[in-house]
């Protein structure tokens, strides 16, 4: 690895705030890419009659296989408490918490949503209609940090490229690119999203598209500044005299010189990306029901304010996110600003 890379990485590790933010996101992006062996109504492992199963990433195992005398799918805390009850040898491992995020816990005689309950395994309660709000919550940010993921590739993808782009040629081709995103700054983003709500569901693909086709704006001004900036140094001047070409210059020196930027932009887009995404679902224009939202989680919270476990979870859920997000964006300006402006303690 390159030098000033490690140096870098050595001086992000530094910045105490930033390096345990990053480590606290990745163990919950760790947990919810692979939340189905943590959270999930299947069995982790079951040994029956002599014979191992996992059904966790496997295909439908049916009730008949364990003779519950059905052939859907089988209902793995029933099996469990019928391997109890037959005091076996038959095991069956579940996951810490047994319930999916689209499965409803009903109760005779009362009506959801219930508080948390460590018996129930329900460690943050259900929701109005009784699913797990770990659950949902988990999944919920799977969805969320995939979707700005995806996100920022597909606007720093655009931005980049037309922003270096105008920077680098200038002319007209600064001005039409510049009366374009003139014209895109002046749409109303949520009204666009309205009209295609009523036109038809939104899913994860057409919410990411329309996204992207407003969100790539940003980084666009901040490359074609520091393009300007840049095509004017010595160091391009030297490879533009030597006979590179204009694609050459520009993504194999001008961009790599500019990587401190976006690097340090990519953070806080992604929190963006979680924002946006969650205050859509809460609006009601983003991912259609019963996807695991934030968004949808929080707006039950304000219309069941008795049940105070649904809003405090989302909210603290999104206050651990954001503020982490944030501090690893602040760790790595500090870590990738070659004038170190500025010193975190």
């Amino acid at each position: 690895m390159n030098p000033v890379t490690l140096k870098k990485l050595k001086r992000f590790r530094s910045i105490k705030r930033g390096f345990w933010s990053f480590i606290i996101l990745s163990i919950m992006i760790f947990i919810s890419f692979f939340a189905e062996c943590f959270i999930n109504s299947r069995a982790l492992l079951v040994y029956y009659n002599g014979d191992l199963y996992f059904p966790t990433y496997t295909n439908m195992i049916p009730g008949s296989r364990f003779n519950l005398g059905y052939e859907y799918e089988t209902d793995y805390k029933e099996l469990q408490k019928k391997i109890e009850q037959n005091n076996s040898s038959d095991f069956i491992i579940m996951p810490p918490v047994p319930y999916n995020p689209y499965e409803n816990d009903l109760k005779s005689n009362s009506y959801p949503p219930f508080a948390p309950s460590l018996k129930e395994r329900h460690f943050l309660g259900t929701d109005n209609v009784g699913r797990d709000i770990l659950a949902r919550l988990v999944y919920g940010f799977r969805t969320a940090i995939i979707f700005s993921f995806v996100l920022l590739i597909m606007n720093y993808t655009i931005g980049i490229t037309i922003g270096c782009c105008m920077g680098y040629f200038g002319g007209k081709f600064d001005l039409f690119f510049q009366r374009i995103i003139e014209i895109w700054n002046n749409v109303p983003f949520l009204y666009v999203i309205i009209i295609i709500a009523s036109i038809m569901i939104p899913n994860f693909m057409i919410l990411l598209l329309i996204m992207a086709f407003f969100g790539w704006i940003g980084i666009t001004w901040v490359m074609r500044t520091m393009t300007f900036k840049e095509k004017e140094k010595e160091y391009i001047l030297a490879v533009r005299s030597l006979g590179a070409s204009h694609a050459r210059i520009i993504f194999k020196h001008i961009i790599p010189n500019t990587i401190s930027v976006i690097v340090t932009f990519a953070p806080f887009a992604i929190s963006g990306g979680i924002v946006s995404l969650t205050s859509l679902d809460y609006l009601g224009f983003g991912l259609p029901a019963p996807t695991p939202s934030w968004g949808e989680l929080l707006s039950q919270g304000w219309q069941n304010m008795g049940a105070w476990w649904i809003v405090s979870s989302v909210v603290a859920a999104l206050v651990i996110t954001l503020m982490t997000v944030t501090f690893i964006g602040e760790g790595i300006r500090e870590a990738f600003d070659p004038k170190l402006h500025t010193i975190y303690e």
